[in-house]
């Protein structure tokens, strides 16, 4: 795994990638997502490339499936240090099958996760539900003030609540507590990358820990 330590070159890449944003979604209007996409990554663990891999192979990936399928399934294609997620409804294992291989064949993704459901397609409701379990599941992180919300990315499928990231054992723990605890989750589902406190310390810039004091000998 690739430690950023050198600030100013990775500010330098963040504006580069978030002044290229726009061109690369061939649409000048989109700016200001560029400029928000910049922000994210300041706080995010990934490299400015690796983040901006994962955008483009969400995208990809699941233009791939709407082209094969269109309405026949509901898949998100959710991409985190080029690991892929897909959950979602798909009417038979067959199916499945497919769109977790459309998926494999992505550029640069490195695994998948197929937490796709033999079901036909949710609701505008069920998805907006959804939607709004994931916004209380995130505002509860913001609340709790255990780990940065923004190493933890959550996604909500039917109540269940998927959680990923690159985090330590304990933002883990601490992650999955507050996401179980909260109203309308009827399931959490881990799919992170656990990393050590010393690779986080790293990721994210900060000091060394300070060793504990120790009393003075007499």
């Amino acid at each position: 795994m690739n430690i950023r330590t050198n600030i100013g070159t990775t500010m330098r890449n963040i504006a580069v990638l978030a002044f290229c944003m726009p061109i690369l979604a061939g649409c000048f209007g989109a700016a200001a997502v560029g400029v928000g996409t910049g922000a994210m990554m300041l706080t995010d663990r990934r490299n400015p490339e690796t983040f901006i891999s994962d955008e483009g192979m969400e995208i990809r990936a699941a233009n791939r499936i709407t082209e094969k399928y269109g309405d026949k399934v509901h898949v998100n294609v959710t991409s985190y240090n080029r690991m892929i997620l897909l959950t979602g409804e798909v009417p038979s294992d067959a199916i499945k099958a497919d769109v977790e291989k459309i998926a494999a064949g992505v550029p640069n993704a490195k695994a998948i996760s197929n937490e796709l459901a033999i079901a036909g397609p949710s609701s505008f409701g069920g998805r907006s539900n959804d939607a709004y379990i994931t916004s209380k599941v995130k505002a509860r992180f913001v609340d709790a003030n255990k780990f940065s919300p923004n190493h933890v990315k959550v996604v909500t499928e039917a109540g269940v609540a998927f959680l990923i990231g690159l985090v330590t054992q304990a933002e883990a723990d601490a992650s999955v507590e507050i996401a179980r605890t909260t109203g309308g989750v009827q399931k959490v589902v881990r799919v992170f990358e656990i990393i050590s406190p010393q690779q986080a310390r790293a990721l994210d810039n900060l000091p060394p820990a300070a060793p504990d004091s120790q009393p003075a000998q007499k």
